[in-house]
């Protein structure tokens, strides 16, 4: 865990101290929490001599055309502020008091925001302003009608979460909101509910981490590793329903998404929202799966309402596994698991004319993009960006890949739409930026294109 930490740069030695402190703790505790951890003498004495005045955020999520959220985790039951400064007027949102019941996090709605401006903020923790960092702005929405970008990507683990250009490229091209569709943060921990938490405390004391999400609100589904481990998903053989149940619950508390699945005692974590001109619509690939079934009978019937209710003229669909079967043949993804019902989705999209929809994935780490021809003339598009933790993954081509867009593994990437609503037809352009600001892949799709 250390050696995470330090990845991307030595830490301050009181703050190593933070982490091993926590490690210690929760290591030794399958079930622990942070409010546990909290309580103990010995870890206050390192967040005092660390200068922490709070153990999370800001992180922003769940944008809205007039607003955001920000999730915050203290130490200790505290009331949770935002003040901004809206054309010269102060104004505080909240308090919202963090609680042992939620492991000392909190979500502060901030609503009735101009679009199309840039707030800086500040956070209040029991009144008081507690440092955060400096680039901490909310970016709003702009008006309708002018272009919006949405990045995207997966499979950051544990080792992409501290990297400082990744986070400065990210903030760079200011996108109204980062999707990451698995694999973030928390690393093959099965039902080891400390561990879970651990890496997620790790996460929220990294630099990287803070200025990102200071700035760009998150959306989050996961994947396998951040689930239980590699492969894995249901109830893993050996584990529990309670088990899964508690991996929710730290799921959770440790991020600031607008819905989670179906709630309470029922689980998942799909979401739909929207951005812009563009429904975003992310699945769970992991909670429901059974064989024959990989979303599950309420996830897919949820997955169709949402679809018919689509607005567009955009739509992105996520899966944390990959849509197509062209790499490891469908390994842990529809092609193995339910064929039939990836059939039955996609020929529900063309038989109701939805049209404008980009399938992103992950899991196969790299980044690659495929056209997937169908019968009846239209092509799907995938684009698959498990490339924000920089792995090595299967190969990037075959020769018998002929509808392949492009392929790369092995560096730090992310993925980008950028939507332009101006003309009679819509457009949205796809990048895949380097970490040295270099476009590797791009192209510009209209949206009859995306939907004949």
């Amino acid at each position: 865990t250390l050696e995470i930490f330090n990845l991307w740069g030595e830490q301050p030695a009181a703050k190593q101290e933070v982490i091993r402190i926590a490690h210690s703790f929760l290591q030794a505790r399958p079930k622990g929490t942070i409010a546990e951890l909290v309580e103990q003498p010995e870890f206050q004495r390192a967040c005092r001599e660390a200068g922490l005045t709070h153990l999370g955020g800001p992180m922003l999520g769940c944008l809205t055309s007039d607003g955001v959220s920000v999730w915050v985790r203290t130490l200790g039951q505290a009331e949770v502020s935002v003040q901004v400064t809206i054309n010269g007027e102060v104004r505080r949102f909240g308090p919202v008091t963090s609680t042992r019941e939620t492991d000392f996090t909190a979500v502060v709605p901030v609503t009735g925001l101009p679009r199309g401006v840039v707030l800086p903020y500040r956070l209040l923790i029991d009144g008081q302003p507690v440092p955060i960092p400096e680039n901490a702005a909310i970016h709003t929405l702009p008006e309708e009608g002018k272009p919006v970008r949405i990045a995207f990507g997966s499979c950051m683990h544990r080792w992409g979460v501290g990297n400082p250009r990744l986070s400065a490229e990210i903030r760079e091209r200011q996108p109204a909101v980062l999707l990451l569709i698995g694999d973030t943060a928390a690393q093959d921990r099965d039902n080891h509910l400390g561990l879970h938490r651990l890496d997620y405390l790790v996460r929220d004391l990294t630099a990287a981490w803070q200025q990102l999400v200071a700035e760009v609100p998150v959306y989050v589904t996961w994947d396998d590793h951040d689930y239980f481990n590699n492969d894995k998903w249901g109830i893993p053989k050996g584990f529990s329903e309670e088990d899964r149940q508690g991996v929710w619950e730290v799921f959770r508390q440790c991020w600031n998404n607008p819905a989670y699945g179906l709630g309470p005692g029922r689980g998942g974590v799909f979401l739909q929202t929207r951005i812009g001109p563009c429904d975003v619509i992310m699945t769970d690939n992991r909670y429901f799966r059974e064989k024959g079934n990989f979303l599950g009978t309420e996830q897919m019937a949820w997955l169709k309402e949402r679809l018919l209710a689509a607005k567009g003229p955009f739509v992105i669909l996520s899966c944390g596994t990959m849509w197509s079967d062209y790499v490891s043949a469908g390994k842990d993804s529809w092609g193995v698991f339910d064929p039939q019902g990836r059939e039955d989705l996609f020929r529900f999209i063309e038989e109701h004319r939805i049209g404008g929809v980009l399938l992103i994935s992950g899991d196969r780490h790299g980044a690659r993009g495929f056209r997937i021809p169908r019968p009846n003339g239209r092509d799907f598009y995938e684009f698959e960006g498990a490339s924000l933790g920089g792995r090595s993954g299967p190969p990037v081509r075959q020769p018998d890949w002929t509808t392949q867009l492009y392929g790369m593994s092995g560096e730090y990437a992310f993925s980008e739409f950028e939507f332009d609503v101006s003309g009679p037809d819509p457009k949205v352009t796809f990048r895949l930026f380097l970490l040295d600001g270099k476009t590797f892949y791009e192209t510009t799709l209209g949206q009859e294109q995306l939907s004949r």
